[in-house]
């Protein structure tokens, strides 16, 4: 079984990474306890098989999934509803390009991007465009519309922008 596995030597994420990735975490879990929905933060793996039939692993950022019993050991092999990730300079153009595809090619039903320089969430929804899926922007969230920010796809969950972004110090 080959899954194109690249090992890459990567610097350690800044505390700043982690603290949205944190702050969303706990902010969602207590919201989805009960549920059938878990949220994941960055050490859960899904497999995914490309429209080109390879075999890809990645691991998001953070993820909610309500397809929990779809693995194979510590991999997913169903694709989360919801996926955030949160850029840095070495992984932003993955994360916008072939990280992005990827989700797209699975159907995840929403991606946000999160931006610590810009200190924004892009929000983007899957929809469909001549049958084939496609990945809109719904929406840009910065502190001029920070109210604005939601899970589209769990309207019952809230996290503001405020608690997303608490305890980060974005200057660069």
């Amino acid at each position: 079984m080959d899954l194109n596995l690249k090992i890459t030597d990567m610097a350690g994420a800044r505390p700043e990474h982690s603290t949205v990735i944190v702050n969303f975490v706990s902010a969602i879990r207590k919201q989805l306890r009960n549920s059938t929905c878990y949220v994941y933060s960055d050490n859960v793996q899904y497999r995914f098989k490309t429209d080109d039939g390879e075999d890809k692993v990645v691991i998001p950022d953070a993820s909610i999934n309500c397809r929990i019993k779809a693995r194979r050991g510590n991999v997913f092999i169903d694709a989360p509803r919801f996926v955030m990730e949160v850029l840095s300079p070495t992984t932003e153009k993955y994360d916008r390009g072939e990280k992005m595809e990827l989700y797209r090619q699975q159907e995840i039903e929403e991606y946000w991007i999160v931006d610590l320089k810009k200190k924004s969430v892009e929000i983007y929804e899957l929809d469909y465009e001549d049958e084939k899926p496609r990945y809109f922007l719904i929406e840009t969230i910065t502190e001029n519309n920070k109210d604005d920010l939601k899970i589209l796809h769990f309207p019952n969950i809230k996290i503001t922008f405020d608690e997303l972004f608490d305890e980060v110090d974005v200057e660069y």
